[in-house]
């Protein structure tokens, strides 16, 4: 049971790591922390990253270490596990609220989607205005797992997290 206990304390300090590229947002929301483990060796934390070769990734592994060390755990081991990949059904209810409040239209169920790209007739919602009527400006945003969008109700460009 104890061991119970201190996962949900990593956890929810853990919450407060944010991914560098959307700092609205938790690792811990984004479902990018796949488990934490304790252990008698120290506590391991599982991540995935959101896609393979993010550059993200190396500063989320150092914020994961400094959060856990200034918080007295000082045995922390990261593994990451890239199988299965990460998908974009694992961000929480909460990431995706956090997102839309930050001006990032949230993805789609994953399996709506076979590749990461929009199509032409892929609905997104603009997170300002809540309207259907968007379209692709290019397939690419400011990071490789987001779009770039146009409003044409509120004439807002804004970026979409991509479904994977």
């Amino acid at each position: 049971m104890q061991e119970g206990i201190v996962a949900q304390q990593i956890y929810k300090i853990l919450e407060g790591v944010k991914d560098p590229e959307i700092p609205a947002v938790s690792i811990v929301d984004l479902g990018i922390v796949r488990d934490v483990r304790v252990t008698e060796d120290g506590v391991e934390v599982v991540i995935t990253p959101t896609y393979s070769g993010c550059p993200a990734m190396k500063e989320i592994e150092k914020n994961i270490m400094t959060e856990l060390k200034q918080n007295g755990f000082g045995s922390v081991y990261l593994k990451t596990v890239l199988s299965p990949p990460w998908s974009s059904d694992w961000i929480t209810p909460e990431g995706r609220r956090l997102l839309k409040e930050s001006g990032i239209a949230p993805p789609g169920a994953a399996q709506e989607q076979l590749v990461p790209f929009p199509s032409s007739n892929q609905q997104v919602r603009c997170p300002y205005c809540d309207s259907e009527y968007t379209h692709v400006k290019s397939n690419f945003g400011a990071t490789a797992c987001k779009a770039l969008y146009y409003c044409d109700n509120c004439q807002q460009p804004f970026e979409h997290f991509k479904s994977f």
